[in-house]
């Protein structure tokens, strides 16, 4: 079952990195990333370590920076050598560092990054047992978690290209949620 996740990325792929960890939030993932400025009291590598080991998965984001990244590859190599599970995220026209270059990636360009989140998290839902939301109201700005929306539900909306459905608990306004990465849209 996956739990947590290591989000391997560049410095420049800060904002990627954040907008996947918010997506993992939302569906009660936990993310570590070395850049975080969390426990500043360990050394960069030990923060690695320790991400890694306690990951259940870790997914790289693979950019024109992050390729070339030396922190992103040792990132990738540690993860090769303790056997974890590894799902890349790839920019469009950016070849897979060698020891991934085996692995089916999801694929994204910049202007669409929330639909390769999308895949990714309808790919979790395949490998591991999802079943909470967490919702930060837009309205109230309260936090709330609900059931998931069933797999086929998302699939409708996707395909009708409409967003889901759910009610704030809180202030029981009406919220939308992208069919994607479940977060609410205005």
């Amino acid at each position: 079952m996956i739990t947590k996740v290591y989000i391997s990325h560049c410095e420049q792929d800060e904002p990627l990195a954040q907008e996947l960890a918010r997506a993992l939030w939302t569906v009660e993932l936990e993310s570590f990333s070395a850049l975080y400025r969390k426990a500043r009291i360990l050394s960069l590598s030990e923060r690695i370590r320790f991400g890694i080991r306690q990951s259940d998965c870790i997914i790289p984001i693979i950019t024109q920076e992050g390729v070339i990244s030396p922190e992103v590859n040792q990132e990738i190599g540690l993860a090769v050598g303790v056997d974890q599970l590894i799902i890349p995220l790839v920019e469009a026209g950016v070849e897979l560092p060698i020891l991934i270059r085996h692995l089916p990636p999801i694929n994204f360009s910049p202007e669409a990054y929330e639909d390769a989140l999308g895949k990714l998290i309808q790919n979790m839902r395949q490998l591991t047992k999802l079943d909470w939301l967490k919702i930060k109201c837009p309205y109230c700005g309260e936090e709330m978690t609900q059931y998931i929306s069933p797999e086929e539900e998302v699939e409708r909306a996707l395909l009708a290209g409409k967003h889901l459905e759910t009610i704030c608990s809180y202030c029981q306004r009406t919220i939308s949620l992208d069919p994607r990465t479940f977060r609410p849209t205005p």
